[in-house]
């Protein structure tokens, strides 16, 4: 009855570890799909996460590139206007300068009038004072003839 006790014990024993050994590799099963759909959560989050850094890349090296053209064409605009600018200042230097010009033309023309309106009073009074030497002088002579 002892050995029999003995041999039931060992049995049952035995079937409790096959039972457990069963159970820790189920559950080393369990865990081991656990840990890889984590994994493959997480990696698939890590992907998205990848992903949308490269598009965010792509995105900052476009809007990098479009500052830079936007930047070179604003400095175009700048000089462009500052030519601009140098050319009305110049236009305006030029329109002065041909005031003062017109302005100086306007008291030569003066002056010369003023002259021509001088000489012709001098030749008048020169040409009155001639004729009227010669008209005495013809008369003197006239006079002699008689």
């Amino acid at each position: 009855m002892l050995t029999s006790m003995v041999k039931e014990h060992h049995a049952k024993q035995s079937k409790r570890k096959q039972e457990q050994e069963v159970r820790r590799k189920e559950a080393i099963e369990a865990s081991n799909e656990l840990t890889k759909s984590l994994v493959d959560h997480l990696n698939v989050g890590v992907a998205q996460a990848y992903l949308n850094q490269k598009r965010l890349d792509a995105e900052a090296k476009q809007l990098h590139v479009g500052a830079t053209n936007f930047a070179k064409q604003t400095h175009q605009w700048l000089q462009l206007i500052d030519n601009f600018s140098s050319a009305l200042k110049e236009l305006g230097d030029v329109e002065n300068w041909a005031r003062s010009i017109e302005s100086d033309m306007q008291i030569i023309q003066q002056t010369l009038e003023l002259a021509y309106k001088s000489s012709r009073a001098v030749q008048g009074t020169a040409a009155t004072t001639s004729a009227a030497a010669v008209a005495s002088s013809s008369s003197a002579n006239v006079e002699e003839a008689n």
